[in-house]
């Protein structure tokens, strides 16, 4: 049976130690003329719904996306060495990465709320993107709503591989909008707790399991087993 993981990008995989916000910060000032007052609201949104809120925020006319994309595409394409110098790779993600990349069962992509460009940087930074297949991804140019990005990544692995769209699908992340999102879309949901909530906030939140970190493999491997059959 073919199946599919989705991974979340920020806080799962890796930590971008403030890059993300200098990203938004550089995007608005291009956009806007002017330097941001106050910061972008992250947390599991998407890109889309990112650059909206803060224009919002400021009392600004919120721009038209194809120039907030580019915006944004300018502004991580310089960020790269930032992100390997101040930045890494959270505990556990390598193995866990190689481990579904061998899997000839298994398309593991990722799901997240950057747009495919900067998603690029920040795992090409620290040799990841070549563990996912990165083509089939869900990004944050696909829509403000991060559910409906597990379909465009559904469509996307369907039309590449041949996979049913109605493929046993789960998301990793670390927000409760990545749980969210994934029972929304009809997909389970593994929650890692490295980033800003906890454990007991995420099992609240609904996930279909609940791991501290990503350092134990066989156990994570396990875990998709279960949420998968």
């Amino acid at each position: 049976m073919q199946r599919i993981v989705l991974w979340d990008v920020d806080h799962t995989l890796v930590e971008n130690s403030g890059v993300s916000k200098e990203i938004y910060a550089s995007a608005f000032k291009a956009l806007a003329g002017r330097e941001a007052e106050l910061p972008a609201p992250t947390e599991g949104r998407t890109d889309r719904a990112i650059m909206r809120e803060m224009f919002i925020r400021h009392g600004l006319p919120v721009p038209d996306w194809e120039r907030a994309q580019q915006a944004l595409e300018e502004a991580g394409r310089c960020r790269e060495e930032d992100l390997r110098r101040r930045g890494h790779v959270l505990p556990g993600v390598q193995d866990a990465l190689k481990a579904l990349a061998a899997d000839a069962a298994i398309c593991s992509s990722v799901l997240t709320g950057n747009i495919s460009a900067n998603a690029h940087v920040k795992l090409r930074a620290f040799g990841l993107d070549g563990l996912l297949d990165m083509a089939v991804g869900g990004y944050g140019e696909d829509s403000d709503d991060r559910a409906r990005l597990v379909d465009a990544a559904r469509a996307r692995i369907h039309a590449a591989h041949g996979i049913p769209l109605v493929a046993p699908t789960v998301l990793i992340g670390d927000t409760p909008r990545d749980v969210r999102a994934a029972h929304d879309a009809q997909a389970h949901c593994i929650a890692v707790a490295s980033g800003i909530h906890s454990v007991a906030e995420l099992r609240a939140a609904g996930a279909d399991a609940v791991v501290p970190d990503l350092t134990d493999t066989e156990g994570l491997l396990t875990l998709l087993r279960e949420v998968l059959t």
